[in-house]
């Protein structure tokens, strides 16, 4: 079992890090929430990892917190959820507003997120009330920090759409969540770069 791993970031693309460690480059996937949190390539890092190993693939995942690989453990052990969803959970919403969802039996904003069917929202409510009561940190999620300023408006637009996409938004989906993040950043003055716009879209939707 890979449990962390402390290396180089090498490079971050489409949700997928690559981690050179002592010289073995490790390919590890991540969700929206830890890959927004990363640091620029070149910079070292430490991911706390679950380490799966299939017939066809091994495939290693990783977060900047212990708390959030703690919560990803415990949804892939709810009957029909898998990593890759789990890892859309995560991605589509942070950890408070998860458990917030959870306590509240708010299906409805679980339905939401890309993947996620009515019956497997209401099975997640139903089994994780009681696991969540064992998870330590819902108020420790990724976030802060100060956004990056980025040349060109229309290319953070253009990134954050492929990643809202590429979480299983439909274009269009995509396309007006951008546009609507776009307005609530500059009328609050912030920086409307990818990773802020990403954000706030998730936030929005959610």
């Amino acid at each position: 079992m890979i449990g962390r791993i402390t290396g180089v970031l090498l490079a971050k693309d489409n949700q997928q890090v690559l981690i050179d460690v002592q010289g073995v480059a490790y390919e590890v996937e991540v969700p929206l929430t830890t890959f927004l949190d990363l640091p620029m390539p070149g910079s070292p890092v430490t991911l706390h990892t679950h380490f799966i190993v299939r017939e066809d693939a091994q495939l290693l995942y990783g977060f900047l917190g212990e708390n959030m690989r703690a919560l990803f453990r415990m949804l892939i052990r709810v009957n029909g959820v898998g990593p890759k969803l789990a890892l859309g959970l995560l991605s589509g919403m942070d950890a408070a507003d998860f458990v917030r969802c959870v306590h509240t039996d708010d299906v409805n904003a679980l339905v939401k997120l890309p993947g996620v069917g009515r019956k497997t929202a209401e099975r997640l409510v139903m089994e994780m009330k009681d696991r969540l009561k064992e998870w330590q940190g819902a108020e420790a999620v990724a976030g802060g920090g100060e956004p990056v300023r980025v040349s060109g408006k229309d290319n953070s637009m253009e990134e954050a759409e492929t990643a809202l996409i590429s979480l299983g938004y439909k274009p269009q989906e995509a396309a007006r969540a951008v546009v609507a993040a776009t307005k609530i950043l500059e009328e609050s003055d912030q920086v409307a770069d990818s990773e802020s716009l990403i954000r706030t879209a998730l936030k929005n939707m959610s």
